[in-house]
């Protein structure tokens, strides 16, 4: 068994911690390290990951985010992982482990990345069979974000008749920086949602053992606001008021929901009150421009 490491990176300060890791560590060595430049091009980390596997020697290819943290023998953990694995399994992942604060709760941002200690076939640390990433054809380049990519991916994979497995291997992800509007910009996911939509069909979600998303939520919320607007302009203050009123009221309950499980500091309310106002039609401008983008994909 022989396996290679593809690392996508944007030049995040953990990079020399990891290839240290990967180079002084406990266990059989890497046939190569491979660390694709995405930081320039920003071609996205799809792409960056087929350019790494596709000039990897390795039997078996894995996968690393540049911002993990690797056990000292982390290369014995997953030697032993990959160690007789049969034929058709496509696919060894890792258990991931988010450290969260001990001493308040988590904030939304933080209960964000610790979603990944759940996930499944992240490529946080996901080491592929070559060979059914070959006959995969690799990721779908047609996602620019790491978001989604990696489930359509292994999606893929299952559908070729191939298994994927958890491993015994346990890497940390630290939880990964926040600004105020961090979580409106995530919303630009609902793009990739639309082309997840069209390559894995309309119940996508269920098979890669995903919650229930909000989209729905999101355009009745948005609607109430542009409606109410537009009655004001229209001059009917009685129904734009109730409308107004109906906008007032999702977004309030939006933002409760939100912020009941965090740590309840005025900052993180008022976040989660300004944001809760924006991503709803921020939602559903990026699902828009999705759908209109990739209206012509098909499976």
């Amino acid at each position: 068994m022989s396996y290679s490491v593809v690392i996508p990176t944007v030049g995040r300060p953990n990079l020399d911690v990891l290839l240290k890791a990967l180079t002084e560590g406990e266990g059989p060595d890497p046939c190569e390290i491979l660390v694709v430049d995405d930081s320039r091009t920003r071609v996205g980390p799809a792409a960056a990951r087929n350019t790494g596997w596709r000039a990897a020697t390795g039997d078996w290819v894995a996968f690393l985010d540049d911002d993990v943290v690797l056990a000292p023998d982390w290369k014995a953990q997953l030697a032993a992982d990959l160690e007789g694995l049969p034929d058709d399994v496509g696919a060894s992942q890792a258990r991931i482990f988010v450290p969260l604060p001990e001493d308040r709760r988590p904030t939304d941002a933080e209960r964000g990345t610790a979603g990944l200690a759940t996930a499944d076939w992240i490529t946080a640390d996901m080491a592929y069979r070559r060979e059914a990433l070959a006959r995969a054809g690799g990721f779908d380049e047609r996602f620019p974000r790491a978001y989604r990519e990696d489930a359509e991916l292994a999606l893929r994979v299952q559908d070729l008749g191939y298994r994927i497995v958890r491993g015994s291997r346990l890497t940390t992800h630290p939880v990964k920086p926040a600004t105020f509007l961090t979580s409106v910009r995530d919303q630009r996911g609902n793009a990739d949602d639309a082309l997840m939509r069209r390559l894995a069909g309309r119940r996508w979600r269920e098979r890669i053992g995903g919650q229930p998303g909000r989209l729905r939520s999101h355009v009745m919320t948005a609607s109430a606001a542009v409606l109410a607007v537009a009655c004001g302009v229209a001059g009917w203050r009685r129904l734009g008021g109730a409308l107004l009123a109906v906008w007032a009221g999702r977004t309030a309950w939006f933002a409760v929901v939100r912020i009941a499980p965090g740590p309840r500091t005025w900052d993180e309310i008022v976040r989660m009150t300004v944001t809760s106002a924006l991503i709803p039609p921020v939602a559903c401008w990026h699902r828009l421009r999705g759908e209109l983008r990739h209206r012509g994909v098909r499976p």
